[in-house]
This record gives C-alpha cells, sequence and structure tokens, in this order.
C-alpha cells in the first residue's frame, strides 16, 4: 500500500466533505464504492489473477477517504497494488482542483453587533456557541468576551487601515499649534513619566518611582485584571531584584509554581522518519510561573508607595507635545468625564492595541503576530492527565489546519489550576487578519483532544488572550519606538523575540537597559527623538530569528503539504534536543551567538536539505533579502562586540565622572552601545544567577518634582 496524497481541506464540516466526495466527484471511468470515510475507485470488470507474484496479487484500487481533527477536515489517498493505478495522476490533479474549488479558505468576521439591544452572549451566540457557552460559565465572562470581542475589532481596523492610522499623536514642538491640539505649554508638567497601559507599564512604572521620580500610571481596565498569565525562568527575573524593585523574599510570594521540566514536542505522524524527533526538555525555559494578579497588586502598591498614582478604567484619547512637556487626554469610563494631565515623558504601554505604536510606524506597526486565545481552569482534569511538576512549552497535535498551525502552551499554577494556551504564527494580512474568537471556537472544540478531558466538567478562573507582534527588523532603527517626549516598551515596541517570548520577556531581560538609560535621559533632559529613540530592546542574535517563525506562517490564500510545518519545526527542535542543554536554553532565551547560530543552521540544511528551498517558498525572494541585511548585520555585530567586549565597559567605567556631566548626550550614545554588545551574550552551564550589587540602580538624582 502507498500512499499517494494528502490533503488538508479547511472546512470543519467533515460530513460535507465525505458527502461531496460520494455523491459529486467525478473520477471518470472507473467504479466508485461507497465506504463510511468516502470511497474506493477501482477498474471496472478488472480482478487479479491468482497466478501473479503476492506483491501483485492486490486489488488494482485507490482508496480516498476523510477524518476530522483540529476543527478540521484531511484527506488522503492510498494505492493498493504497486503498479499505478490507471489514470492515476489525472484523477488525483482532478481531485485537488475539485476540492479547492468547492472548499476554498474562508476567513470568517466577527459580526457588527449593537449591544445596546442586546447582551455580548446574545449577539455572538450564533457565530460563537461554544465560546458563548464557556465565557458565560467565567466570572467576569461578559466584562471579557467584550473585551476580546474589541481587542479583535480594533486589531483589524489598524490592520485594514495602516496607511490613515488614528492620529492620536500631535506635534507642537516648533512652536506652532495643530488644529485641536491641547494643553499649555507655559505650565509646568504635573509627573515626569506618564505611562499608558497597567500590565507591562505597572512593572516599569514601580522601577522608576522607586528611583525618586513622579510617576502616573493610566490604565483602561480596573488595575491588577489582565487577560495573559506570565512565565519566566528564575535567572531571568533576577533583574527585577538587581534593580531593586523586589527582594528575594518577596518575589517568592508572587511564583505560583516552578517546574521539574518542560517539554516541547511538535506532532510528527506525517513526517518521515528522519524528519522526526525527540521530545525537547528545555527544564529553566518558562519554569516559573507568575501569580499576575498577585504580582501586579504588588508592583501597585510599590508605586504608591514610592508616591506614583494610578487612574484606572480610564482611556487613553490623545496626547499633545511640546517642547517642554507633553499634555495628555483621558476619559474616566464609569463617569465619561475628561481630563488632562502634563508630564515630561510619555511611556506606551498598550500593546498591540496601542494607537500610538500604528501611528508612530506610518502603517507597518507589526510583520506577524500570533493570535493567542486561552484560559486559566481551577480544576476539572483528572490527576493522571497532566503532572503538575512539568510544563507543557510548545507542543502540536496536529498538521495544518484550516491555514494555521495550532500550537498549544500548557503552565501549571497554584494548586490544580492549569493555564493553557493555543495560538499559531500568523503573517498580518488586511484579507486575513487573524481572529481571537474563530480561536476561541477551536480551543473550547479541541482541548480534550490535546488533553483529555470532559469541558462541560471543568472550572475555569477566566479567560486570556491577546495578539502578541512580531516586527522583522532589518537593522537597529528599523522600527520606530520614539517620538519627542514619547516611547514605546513591550507589545508596543514589538522588539522581543518572534520564537516564544512575548512583551513580557523582552521588558524583563532588558529592564536594567531600559531603566538605566531612561535615568540618563531624564536626569539631562535628552527626551526629543533622536535620543529616546535609542533606548530599544533590539538585539542582532534576535532579529536574525525571524525567519524561523516566518517558516511557520501559511501565506494566506495559499494551501501547503499539511506536514510541512511540523517538520520544519521538528528538524530544528530535533538539533536543539542533540545538543547540551544550555544551547537550547540560550537560543530560546535570545542568548545564542554567532557562531552557535550558524553551526545549528549547517546542521540543519544538512539534515533536511529541502529546508532551503521551504522556507525559500514561504518567505519569497524579497523576505529572504531582507533576512540577508539581517544576518550580515549579525555578523557586523559579532565582529565589534569580539573587539569592544574586553575593554569598553571598563573604559565607561574610567570617563563617567568626566562625561556625563559635560556631555550627557555622548554618555548616553555610548551607554546604549555598551548595552548593545553586552546584551544577549550565551551563558555557560556553570552560570547561575546571582544578585550583582554593582548592578543595582541607585536612587536617581534626576528627582524634580515634588
Amino acid at each position: 500500500m502507498k500512499e499517494l496524497l494528502y490533503l488538508e481541506i479547511p472546512t470543519p464540516d467533515t460530513v460535507a466533505v465525505c458527502g461531496w466526495l460520494q455523491a459529486d466527484f467525478q473520477p471518470g471511468t472507473c467504479e466508485k464504492i461507497i465506504t463510511p470515510d468516502g470511497l474506493r475507485l477501482r477498474v471496472t470488470a478488472e480482478t487479479t489473477n491468482v497466478g501473479v507474484a503476492i506483491p501483485e496479487n492486490l486489488p488494482r484500487e485507490l482508496s480516498i477517504f476523510v477524518w476530522s481533527v483540529q476543527r478540521t477536515t484531511y484527506l488522503k489517498v492510498f494505492r493498493w497494488a504497486d503498479k499505478p493505478f490507471p489514470q492515476e495522476a489525472q484523477i488525483l490533479q482532478r481531485l485537488i482542483a475539485d476540492i479547492r474549488s468547492r472548499f476554498p479558505h474562508n476567513y470568517p468576521e466577527p459580526p457588527a453587533i449593537d449591544l445596546s439591544q442586546q447582551s455580548i452572549f446574545a449577539a455572538l451566540a450564533p457565530y460563537y456557541p461554544l465560546t458563548v457557552k464557556y465565557f458565560q460559565k467565567m466570572p467576569n465572562g461578559e466584562y471579557d468576551l467584550k473585551r476580546a470581542y474589541w481587542w479583535e475589532q480594533r486589531w483589524r481596523e489598524g490592520v485594514r487601515n495602516p496607511q490613515q492610522p488614528r492620529q492620536v499623536v500631535f506635534s507642537n514642538s516648533r512652536g506652532a499649534r495643530e488644529p485641536g491640539s491641547r494643553g499649555d505649554s507655559a505650565s509646568s508638567p504635573t509627573y515626569d513619566i506618564i505611562y499608558i497601559g497597567g500590565a507591562l507599564g505597572a512593572i516599569h512604572a514601580a522601577v522608576m518611582a522607586k528611583l525618586g521620580y513622579k510617576v502616573l500610571l493610566v490604565e483602561r481596565m480596573p488595575f491588577g485584571r489582565m487577560n495573559r498569565e506570565w512565565n519566566i525562568s528564575r535567572d531571568e527575573l533576577q533583574s527585577l531584584v538587581n534593580l531593586g524593585l523586589v527582594t528575594n523574599s518577596e518575589l517568592e510570594t508572587v511564583i505560583a509554581r516552578e517546574y521539574k521540566d518542560g517539554f516541547n514536542k511538535f506532532f510528527d505522524g506525517n513526517n518521515p522518519p528522519k524528519l522526526r524527533s525527540p521530545v525537547l526538555h528545555t527544564p529553566t525555559v518558562l519554569n516559573i510561573a507568575l501569580d499576575s494578579d498577585k504580582w501586579l497588586q504588588m508592583c501597585g502598591q510599590k508605586l504608591r508607595a514610592a508616591g506614583g498614582e494610578i487612574w484606572d478604567e480610564t482611556e487613553f484619547l490623545r496626547a499633545d507635545i511640546d517642547k517642554s512637556q507633553v499634555v495628555i487626554t483621558v476619559k474616566h469610563l464609569p463617569t465619561q468625564e475628561e481630563k488632562q494631565v502634563s508630564g515630561r515623558l510619555l511611556v506606551d504601554a498598550m500593546g498591540t492595541a496601542s494607537p500610538i505604536a500604528w501611528q508612530l510606524n506610518g502603517g507597518r506597526a507589526f510583520d506577524s503576530v500570533c493570535p493567542t486565545v486561552g484560559a486559566v481552569i481551577d480544576k476539572g482534569f483528572e490527576p493522571q492527565v497532566w503532572d503538575s511538576q512539568y510544563g507543557d512549552v510548545l507542543y502540536s497535535h496536529g498538521d495544518i489546519s484550516r491555514g494555521r498551525q495550532l500550537i498549544w502552551e500548557l503552565f501549571p499554577g497554584i494548586g490544580e489550576e492549569l493555564t493553557i494556551y493555543l495560538f499559531h504564527y500568523h503573517e498580518v494580512n488586511p484579507q486575513n487578519p487573524g481572529s481571537l474568537l474563530e480561536m476561541y471556537e477551536d480551543f473550547f472544540a479541541i482541548l480534550p483532544e490535546y488533553r483529555r478531558c470532559d469541558v462541560d466538567k471543568l472550572v475555569w478562573k477566566k479567560p486570556t488572550f491577546g495578539y502578541i507582534p512580531g516586527h522583522f527588523s532589518v537593522g537597529s532603527r528599523d522600527r520606530t519606538v520614539a517620538f519627542d517626549r514619547l516611547i514605546a516598551i513591550g507589545d508596543a515596541a514589538s522588539l522581543q523575540s518572534p520564537l516564544v517570548f512575548t512583551g513580557f520577556g523582552s521588558l524583563v531581560r532588558n529592564l536594567e537597559r531600559l531603566t538605566k538609560l531612561l535615568d540618563i535621559a531624564l536626569k539631562h533632559n535628552l527626551l526629543s527623538f533622536r535620543h529616546l529613540n535609542k533606548i530599544r530592546a533590539y538585539q542582532s542574535n534576535v532579529s536574525v530569528t525571524w525567519l524561523f517563525s516566518k517558516g511557520m506562517m501559511v501565506p494566506t490564500g495559499k494551501f501547503l503539504p499539511p506536514q510541512r510545518i511540523n517538520s520544519m519545526l521538528n528538524t530544528f527542535f530535533g538539533l536543539l534536543a542533540d545538543e547540551p542543554p544550555e544551547v537550547a536554553d540560550n537560543f530560546i532565551k535570545d542568548r545564542c551567538d554567532w557562531l552557535t547560530f550558524n553551526r545549528l543552521a549547517i546542521k540543519a540544511a544538512r539534515k533536511n536539505p529541502a529546508l532551503l528551498l521551504w522556507i525559500w517558498e514561504l518567505a519569497g525572494p524579497r523576505d529572504l533579502f531582507r533576512w540577508l541585511g539581517n544576518y550580515f548585520n549579525f555578523g557586523r555585530h559579532a565582529f565589534v562586540s569580539a573587539v569592544l567586549s574586553g575593554w569598553f565597559p571598563r573604559f565607561l567605567q574610567q570617563i563617567a565622572p568626566w562625561v556625563e556631566p559635560r556631555h550627557p548626550s555622548l554618555w548616553l550614545q555610548l551607554l546604549a552601545i555598551n548595552y548593545a554588545i553586552s546584551t544577549g551574550k550565551p551563558r555557560s552551564p556553570s552560570q547561575v544567577a546571582k544578585i550583582n550589587q554593582a548592578d543595582t540602580i541607585q536612587k536617581s538624582e534626576a528627582r524634580i518634582l515634588n
């Protein structure tokens, strides 16, 4: 028996596909024999000869059948005999063409709804019945479903109208008043820093408040609530201690669980043997689960204790910037009251929904995105389903599903609590922006396929969802993260690794860098675009990895062999599984050096020569040439780092007392260079996280506001 064809058919209606095969598909002159899951094709009046050798003593038939997994239909064609079936190639070509015509790609959109006439549940139930059913079982489910719908609508608007983003930042820096601009440039700013966005923003706001700055945090939701959970490793969390934000004992109180190991495994049932891989064990990757609610509350307490303020349930409307300050207009949502407040610096931490990020990047806010959905589940899984001492870092249980390679994550929390995510890597496209609500319908339908459970018996704590962005940076200045008196951090900056980590991981790993450079900028009033745009989390070894995420995206409107992306993932993760543990740890934590990257790339090409062709097909010549620019920049950066790293940091320590007070702009530039050459270096197996008192930032001298 030989497999001739394997297709993904982008519809959950497997019964309709089977019925079409049996009733409407016309294979030609051969006889159709109906089977429960498809049909058999055989040559009329032809039988096998008993005298023929056993390998040929088989019916000359084609077997065509369909099945469903991941709310997607799949089809395979097998030939029984060794010899080709009469007109075999023509039959297969006709089958492919007819299926693609009858069952094309479909990218559903959420309906336009009027919540003044009905609830969000009633409005969405006809379109997303499972999503409505299980959100109704969650505390604050109605509020959270409204937020998911709102987030998707805002994301779609930004993707489809990138050239005319909604203007929210207005500049008066040259003294002329823009039409509709607000604020009084003659008055002194009320705050040193205003943060918009209370998740990642709360962390950095607390750090800067402890340095002595007067800080305001503005958050659209009730403070302390978020639709994501956070996982990270212990050595990365150490930066929070080094910066003086928390003590080790305080940090322990917000750690929900620490895992023994994490697993990475991709479905390989349809891969050839050489493209199957063992489980990759990553015991120090995302192995710390934080209690995000408790952590945010702690950051809020630290912020208030240092004199900062929090305005929650308050929506950002616009920012007016002049030479001396930034004036923001906000609306208090419960009362609908608008008010204004001024500061020296505005920090955008609004994430992917940030209208500031869309405006600053002029239609190219993000190149890729991971639509991510999931939930925190209090209990309901049988004990034998999952051991809470382990995490599932990356896992797929099927091939391409309706134009997406779905990937799971599972992280245990306190007690029986499990946080489970479902996401896919996606190329931003106006026709197909990526849907949270469609993903949620998948999540609730296929969760029992991933981990055995009765979904109706699960106790839901809260949903987790969002758009996690990616940016294909060609160079360190390729993405605008700043404006006069304005800077973006976290997902709004979108400079994190396009493989695993979100803005939280990027922010924590670059927290010292961001904090020290911002402290210098505020201390010396270096708050223009040319100064603030140097303060970024860009790493050349991160930007070069975007080609990997590109290889995990199915281009809109295109059909790939269903097993293609799993084959690519198994190729590379199989190599990491064969390496010493620190290689995988460094790679996933954005610490891969130039030599290791090249060695792994060469090994991958040798193991799977077709990989280069696959990447060419997915990325295309334009993006491959863009990536070559990344690669050469990575090599140049590695060379410069090798030349400077041995002496440059010590040199800066020696000249600091003289250079900083006399030439603060030069000092900021030199510090930015120093962080660029030192961030992202690999760690050896013996290295462990230690508190470095020399790295602890002392209380800033730059507090100017009382």
